[in-house]
């Protein structure tokens, strides 16, 4: 049986495409809000303040970044199959919490829920895709991945949007998460296969050592490991500046006299871009190397935030704004992931990913409370700009950091045949 098990997109195409699809209803789950919950907040619940608003992305944030260091640590022990279905379990109350919800602290409860389904499904159809793709077509791999899932983030997006013009904001929310809930727990526990044996392959190759700890993993990819350091960095600030995008960019334009139906567009634009642009920069990666990728995307970004600011609340300028920070997210996004498989071996991968992913999704807690605070405190636009020049400065620490990549393809191959070289025929 584990003779018919290999490695490769071409060769675990149906499992794989599976896992793209499912990713985009996980997507689809975190777009449904990313248009019109703040404004939800607002309008249903007579709030004032951003940082009470902005306290459901901090839910969400900072229940999605310890979800995925639990993730990474359970998957080789519990399988990644079980850990992604449970992701689809916990959804199941986010629709009854905010259809029935009395005060907005029940969709701030809603979203410690949609953290937690995001930190087990999203993680585990990274790892999953990982193991099947092999080292080769890792950037790829993860393209695809994160161009579904984002691309479900700004169908969702532009949908509730639009249907809000028209429904009752709260229902087309619950209404959808109860529908995407279903439908992607069914998926999981009907076709999705574990990667188990996928990863003992890729392990024949390898050293046989043990997987280190939980607690030498974490040290290694929070501090220890240059690579890893810059990158939990890079994607703790992408996510800062995603928080931004999410929570406080609607009250920012709304603030300026855009419309619902404008609003949704600059919020699906944004992720469109981004989910789209990844089907290139993944794969571009694998052949032209993580650093100049990410470095330069954040950067992009710092400028798309300015952007925001000088447009002055304008939909022409919002609109670019938004589809350069999609430009700047697509280059980093896929690149992080692939970059923390690059510097990791096979038994580690899970662990790593998962300690990068939490510094990664930290980022929506403290964005929220920069933008919250910000925003509170002085006013919307200064508080994009301390989230621009926090980005620009990200970028510029990824460009000044050495960088080795002991597992990236290229590395991998030119060694292979540096030791055929030294291989007596």
């Amino acid at each position: 049986m584990s003779a018919a098990v290999q490695l490769g997109l071409r060769a675990n195409a149906r499992q794989f495409a599976l896992l793209v699809a499912l990713n985009a209803l996980v997507g689809g789950m975190v777009g449904l809000e990313r248009s019109v919950l703040p404004l939800i907040g607002k309008l249903d619940f007579g709030l004032r303040s951003a940082s009470a608003i902005l306290a459901f992305v901090v839910a969400f944030g900072a229940a999605k970044a310890v979800t995925n260091l639990a993730a990474g640590a359970l998957a080789g022990r519990l399988g990644r199959k079980r850990l992604l279905v449970a992701g689809w379990a916990v959804a199941l109350p986010i629709p009854l919490l905010i259809g029935l919800a009395p005060s907005w602290w029940w969709i701030v409860a809603a979203n410690v829920f949609l953290g937690v389904n995001q930190g087990l499904a999203w993680s585990m159809t990274v790892v999953m895709k990982i193991d099947l793709a092999g080292p080769a077509r890792r950037g790829l791999a993860l393209g695809l991945n994160e161009a579904a899932g984002y691309l479900g983030v700004a169908g969702a997006a532009f949908a509730s949007g639009a249907l809000a013009a028209t429904y009752a904001p709260r229902t087309v929310v619950w209404v959808g998460a109860a529908a995407l809930a279903i439908a992607g727990l069914l998926a999981s526990v009907v076709f999705v296969r574990d990667t188990g044996r996928h990863v003992r392959l890729e392990e024949e190759g390898e050293p046989d050592e043990a997987a280190p700890s939980f607690g030498a993993a974490f040290a290694r990819v929070s501090f220890r490991e240059p690579v890893l350091r810059a990158c939990s960095q890079a994607g703790l600030v992408n996510n800062l500046n995603d928080a931004l995008a999410w929570g406080l960019a609607p009250l920012f334009l709304a603030a300026h006299g855009a419309g619902v139906r404008r609003i949704a567009i600059v919020a699906a634009v944004y992720p469109v871009v981004w989910g789209a642009g990844q089907l290139a920069t993944g794969w571009l990666s694998d052949h032209t190397g993580r650093k100049r990728m990410i470095s330069a995307g954040m950067l992009l970004q710092a400028g798309a935030l300015g952007l925001l600011v000088a447009g002055n609340g304008s939909f022409t300028a919002s609109l670019a704004a938004a589809v350069l920070l999609g430009v700047g997210t697509a280059m980093v996004y896929p690149t992080l992931l692939a970059a923390v498989s690059d510097v990791v071996g096979p038994r580690e991968r899970a662990r790593a990913v998962g300690v990068y992913r939490f510094w990664r999704d930290f980022g929506f807690v403290v964005g929220a409370l920069i933008a919250g605070v910000g925003a509170d405190a002085t006013s919307s636009a200064t508080a994009i700009v301390i989230v621009a020049a926090l980005t620009g400065l990200s970028g510029l620490a990824v460009a000044a950091t050495p960088w080795t990549s002991p597992h990236h393809p290229e590395r991998r191959k030119h060694a292979r045949h540096r030791l055929s070289l030294r291989t007596p025929a």
